[in-house]
């Protein structure tokens, strides 16, 4: 049996250890693998285990190190992938009974620069339905929990990386994120995430506001992961320039003395934020301007339309994709998600999705002018911070599905960088973190801070055992 503490070291650890030889990519690799077996029948976070792959991966990392020609420093560290990010030979439903589960003959970019770098990827993570909910609850998978508690729900989509990320399924793990998705789940989870600026880490088949990211314990860990993954790909024709950054450098360098910080507790449309969501958020403002930063409270930029036109353009795209599907494949959708698409999309004219289009432009173009006299915003990343595991989305209701979605959304319409960090827990011991956001292709600034808030936040809980 392996040393399952191992399972719990950081990327940046790992890296350390295998470059002194004081550790083997497959003796972790077995200890991961043995943390997934252990909590996988309460979590419910893994779609795919790729026991035999991976030992074979850390294997051959291992001679790697032995001859002193590691691919990169990242080579054997284990990872996971959401389930949506293709890799060659594994079915990717999309989250969905409906899906296909022929076995993808191509890569997503993300994933093929792990596999060049050399990395493990031990098994791919749930998600829900076509991605299009806030929630662990998938009609192929199942029910995903929060290692925190399994009664509640770790919010989605990335749910399982997120799941696997607290629990202790290796240091990395790769999720997407096109409202909330890596944000969202990393809040509920108490793990940090890190939604880049469109085009950052190239994504196939690329969309509007779509990007993917790492959900990791650390901001270090996460940075290193994007030394990886954020690296141009034709396939994606929203892709970045090349930068030549390390992005795990400098992390403690930023200066907080004299930051102007806009503070937004309120978006004024969704769901109201609970009042322990709003005290985290000011605690964390409070603890940044005795650091010397300027905390300047904001008005909301969001309006009703805005938020319902991101709804009802979701709305269209999904109920386009269930029509296209013959009737015993629609069928096996969620029926939450079968209402939800349904309710109203099925009526729209092509002038209500124009409308609906128009509003993510005009929510775009707030988002940017709100942001743009500041060095960063601070405010909550999900409204509410509890809901059962069964649910489909905080209120549970398919007609108010994307509600809660208020505080992240515009990020991804803007092509911001913005991260979810915790801050603290509640007298239940539960995680309650913050989100912040910088300036456009600014994700390092993003790093930056967030790690300046690990180092400002108060003592954090130990990370759970499944219970």
């Amino acid at each position: 049996m392996a040393d399952s503490t191992l399972a719990d070291l950081t990327a940046a650890e790992l890296a350390e250890q295998f470059s002194r030889r004081e550790l083997s990519p497959e003796e972790v690799t077995r200890a991961v693998l043995e943390r997934i077996e252990a909590c996988e029948p309460r979590l419910n976070a893994m779609y795919r285990i790729a026991r035999e792959s991976a030992l074979d991966a850390a294997r051959e990392s291992a001679q790697r190190w032995q001859a002193g020609a590691p691919r990169s420093a990242a080579d054997g560290i284990p990872v996971t992938v959401k389930e949506n990010l293709y890799s060659i030979g594994d079915p990717a439903p999309i989250g969905t009974a409906a899906g296909s589960l022929a076995p993808r003959r191509a890569e997503a970019p993300p994933v093929a620069r792990l596999r060049e770098a050399g990395c493990v990827i031990v098994g791919k993570t749930t998600m829900p339905d076509f991605g299009m909910l806030s929630s662990g609850l998938s009609s192929i998978h199942g029910v995903t929990r929060n290692p925190w508690r399994t009664d509640l729900n770790p919010a989605g989509s990335s749910s399982g990386a997120a799941a696997a990320a607290a629990a202790g399924y290796g240091p990395w793990h790769l999720g997407t994120d096109i409202g909330g998705s890596i944000r969202l789940p990393a809040f509920h989870c108490g793990v940090f995430g890190l939604k880049p600026s469109l085009g950052r880490v190239p994504i196939n088949p690329p969309f509007l506001g779509r990007v993917a990211g790492p959900l990791t314990r650390t901001v270090r860990d996460a940075a290193l992961l994007m030394n990886v993954i954020a690296q141009p790909d034709a396939r994606d024709f929203m892709s970045l320039p090349a930068e030549v950054r390390d992005h795990a450098q400098d992390l403690e360098c930023i200066e907080l003395a004299g930051l102007r910080i806009g503070l937004l507790e309120n978006m004024g449309t969704g769901w109201p934020a609970e009042p322990a969501v709003v005290d985290t958020v000011r605690d964390a403002a409070r603890a940044l301007e005795r650091a010397g930063a300027r905390i300047e409270p904001i008005q909301s930029f969001l309006s009703a339309e805005m938020l319902d036109g991101i709804q009802q353009f979701f709305e269209a795209r999904s109920h386009n994709d269930l029509m296209a599907l013959d009737p015993a494949a629609r069928a096996a959708v969620l029926p939450f998600i079968v209402e939800w698409a349904t309710w109203r999309a099925a009526v729209f004219s092509g002038a209500d999705v124009m409308r609906a289009y128009n509003q993510i432009h005009a929510m775009r173009e707030a988002a940017v002018a709100a942001s743009q006299p500041f060095d960063y915003l601070l405010m909550p990343t999900a409204p509410i911070a509890r809901y059962p595991a069964e649910h489909a989305c905080p209120g549970n209701d398919p007609h108010r599905a994307l509600d809660h979605i208020a505080f992240t959304v515009a990020w991804n319409m803007s092509e911001q960088p913005a991260a979810a960090v915790n801050w603290q827990f509640d007298r239940e011991g539960l995680p309650l973190g913050v989100q912040l956001v910088g300036r456009r292709f600014d994700d390092q600034a993003v790093l930056r801070l967030a790690r300046s808030i690990e180092l400002l936040r108060p003592a954090q809980q130990p990370w759970p055992p499944v219970r």
